[in-house]
C-alpha cells in the first residue's frame, strides 16, 4: 500500500478474491462471513482483466487475495499487471496461495505483493489466517498501523 494520498475510491469494506478453486472460494466466503460479515466479496475465477476491472471501477477494493496458480493469466502475472498501474497503488494485494517454494515467495514479494499467506487445510487454522490478514489490512488502511505487532504484514 503505497502512495502519498489514499484514492476516495478505495472501500476497505471490500475484498477481491481471485480463485480458481471453487472449493477454496467457498471456504474464504465462509470464513469471512463468520469472521467479517461485513465486507462485500467479490469472486472471480479467472487473471484475465483483473488488473484493467480494478482500474476502471468506480469502487475499489481494499485488499485483492490472489491465488497464484490458476490457468490461463496466472497470479503472478495478474499480481505484475496490477503493479505496473500507478493508479493501483492503494489497493493491497495479499497473495493466498497453497504453494511455499522459497523461490516463488521470493518473486511475489519482488512482484509487488503487500502479503505472501499459505493457505492452510484446516478451516479453523484457515478462517483465523484469513481474519489476521483482514484485519491487519484494514488496521493498516485506517491508520492503525503503530505499534511492533502491526509493522509486519501477516505471512
Amino acid at each position: 500500500m503505497s502512495g502519498s494520498a489514499e484514492d476516495p475510491r478505495i472501500d476497505h469494506d471490500f475484498v477481491w478474491v481471485v480463485e480458481d478453486s471453487a472449493e477454496d472460494a467457498e471456504a474464504i466466503q465462509r470464513a469471512l462471513g463468520r469472521t467479517h460479515p461485513g465486507l462485500t466479496l467479490e469472486f472471480t475465477d479467472r487473471g484475465a482483466g483483473v488488473a484493467e476491472r480494478l482500474l476502471e471501477a468506480t469502487r475499489r477494493p481494499g485488499l485483492v487475495l490472489l491465488d497464484l496458480h490458476m490457468p490461463g493469466l496466472s497470479g503472478a502475472a495478474v499480481l505484475r499487471s496490477i503493479r505496473s498501474m500507478p493508479e493501483l497503488n492503494d489497493v493491497a494485494v495479499v497473495v493466498f496461495t497453497s504453494y511455499t517454494a522459497p523461490d516463488e515467495v521470493d518473486a511475489t514479494y519482488a512482484a509487488g505483493a503487500d502479503s505472501y499467506i499459505y493457505k492452510p487445510v484446516n478451516f479453523e487454522l484457515f478462517r483465523t489466517v484469513l481474519k489476521g490478514a483482514v484485519d491487519y489490512w484494514q488496521r493498516r488502511a485506517t491508520g492503525g498501523d503503530e505499534g511492533p505487532a502491526a509493522q509486519s504484514p501477516p505471512s
